[in-house]
Formats: C-alpha cells, sequence, structure tokens
C-alpha cells in the first residue's frame, strides 16, 4: 500500500513562513498529480494547490495565490508546499494527496491516496 508522510507543520506567528513535506512510499507516484488539502475548525476539507507529474502546471486555491508555493521532487518522491505570509485563517490540518488526474484534485476534491496530516497553527 502506498503511504503518503506529512511534516513541517507547527505553530509560526501571522507573517511567518513554512514549509510542509510530503514523503510518498513508492516510486509510481511520479506518474501522479499530487495536491495538498486543508481542513480547518469546523470547517469541510478544501483544496489548496495542485501540481502535475511534471512540476510544469499547477493551481491554486484563490486565497493562497502569491502566499504558497506547491512543487515536487520525482527524484526523491516528495512533493513540497512553501507558505509565505501566513494568515490565522490558514490554520488547520494540511493534507497531501495523490490522484492521476489533476482535475480530480482540483476540482472534485478526491484522491487515490491521502497522508494522514499535518497540523498548521498560525497565531495573531
Amino acid at each position: 500500500q502506498v503511504q503518503l508522510v506529512e511534516s513541517g507543520g507547527g505553530l509560526v506567528q501571522a507573517g511567518g513562513s513554512l514549509r510542509l513535506s510530503c514523503a510518498a512510499s513508492e516510486r509510481t507516484l511520479r506518474n501522479y498529480a499530487m495536491g495538498w488539502f486543508r481542513q480547518g475548525p469546523g470547517k469541510e476539507r478544501e483544496f489548496v494547490a495542485a501540481i502535475n507529474w511534471s512540476g510544469g502546471l499547477t493551481y491554486y486555491t484563490e486565497s493562497v495565490k502569491g502566499r504558497f508555493t506547491i512543487s515536487r521532487d520525482n527524484a526523491k518522491n516528495t512533493v513540497s508546499l512553501q507558505m509565505n505570509g501566513l494568515k490565522p485563517e490558514d490554520t488547520a490540518v494540511y493534507y497531501c494527496a495523490a490522484h492521476r488526474d489533476i482535475l480530480a484534485l482540483k476540482d472534485r476534491n478526491v484522491a487515490s491516496r491521502w497522508g494522514q496530516g499535518t497540523q498548521l497553527t498560525v497565531s495573531s
């Protein structure tokens, strides 16, 4: 069973930066689009960002554009989310996800694989 393991969450002050990483246990995921989702307190899980298999196509939800950057390293089977200018409303559990179709991640919030999540808390 392919596993996705997130790391890098924590507590940061508003305006600060943090980098989340997701490691995949199987090389075949380099053929998948990868994405990040988040679920804030009392909220439904929402799409944050996605990147296609080659890294040449990315999507972001409007609220993080210009602040977050998704990237991937297929040689290391990892995907990262660089988060700058963090706001208290970014507080959530962040999940890594994989799907062959990037639009499934972006438009339908579905994935073939999910990580267990990592907590980000942004203090004001």
